[in-house]
C-alpha cells in the first residue's frame, strides 16, 4: 500500500513538472518548420498568376521550393518547407500580381501588340512591356482559316494591331482579335508605353467570332 502511495505522489510531481513546461503553446515556430498558407487570386489575375502553360507557377515552385495547389476558382494553397521559403513565395506572388502592372484597357479599343512567341495554335502577344504574354489563337488572326501563324508571315517582335474585348468571365483570360480588324472599317489605334500613356485614334464595334 505504501508503495502505491509513493508511486502516486511521484506521478503527481512528474505531472506538475510537465505542466510547468507545457503550460502554454510554444510562442514561436521552429525556424525550419513547414508553413501552409492560402492566397486568393481574382479571376482577372489568374492568367498572370499561372502564366502561359503554367510557366509562372513552375517558376515560383522552382525558385522558392514551395508547392502550389488550386483549391477552387480563386483560392490556392501554398506549402513551403520553411518560413523563409514562404516569405520568398509571398514576394514572388506580390510582384507577379501587383496592380501597377495592369494597364487600364478599354473594351472595344484597338491596341498595338508585340509578338513574343509563335506556336502551332497561334501567337503569344504583349500589349505593354511588363505584361504576361497571352495567346492570340489562329482563329482570331485572319478571316482566312490558317493552320499555322507562319502562313501570315508573322515573326518574333513583330507588331500587329489587335482589338480588346475584355476578359473571359470563366478564367479571366484576355480576349483579343486581329481578325475583326481585317476590313476597311477599322480606323483607330491605341499604343501603350512604359509610362502608361495612351495614343488614341478610333474604334470598331464588331466582336470576334
Amino acid at each position: 500500500m505504501e508503495a502505491i502511495q509513493q508511486a502516486s505522489v511521484a506521478k503527481k510531481e512528474i505531472l506538475q513538472i510537465m505542466n510547468k513546461k507545457i503550460a502554454k503553446p510554444r510562442e514561436n515556430r521552429k525556424e525550419n518548420s513547414p508553413v501552409i498558407e492560402t492566397v486568393q487570386v481574382p479571376l482577372s489575375k489568374r492568367t498572370r498568376f499561372v502564366g502561359p502553360g503554367g510557366y509562372n507557377l513552375k517558376k515560383l515552385q522552382a525558385e522558392t521550393g514551395v508547392t502550389v495547389s488550386q483549391l477552387d476558382e480563386e483560392i490556392f494553397s501554398v506549402f513551403a518547407p520553411t518560413p523563409s521559403a514562404m516569405q520568398e513565395a509571398r514576394e514572388f506572388i506580390s510582384d507577379l500580381c501587383k496592380d501597377d502592372q495592369d494597364f487600364q484597357l478599354e473594351f472595344g479599343a484597338i491596341y498595338t501588340a508585340t509578338i513574343t512567341e509563335i506556336r502551332d495554335i497561334g501567337v503569344m502577344v504583349k500589349l505593354y512591356p511588363n505584361m504576361t504574354p497571352v495567346l492570340l489563337h489562329n482563329s482570331q488572326l485572319d478571316h482566312r482559316k490558317i493552320q499555322h501563324p507562319s502562313a501570315l508571315g508573322f515573326e518574333i517582335d513583330q507588331q500587329i494591331q489587335v482589338k480588346y474585348f475584355g476578359r473571359d468571365p470563366t478564367d479571366g483570360r484576355m480576349r483579343l482579335s486581329r481578325k475583326v480588324l481585317q476590313s476597311p472599317a477599322s480606323t483607330v489605334t491605341r499604343t501603350l508605353s512604359d509610362k502608361n500613356n495612351i495614343t488614341m485614334s478610333g474604334v470598331n464595334s464588331s466582336t470576334p467570332s
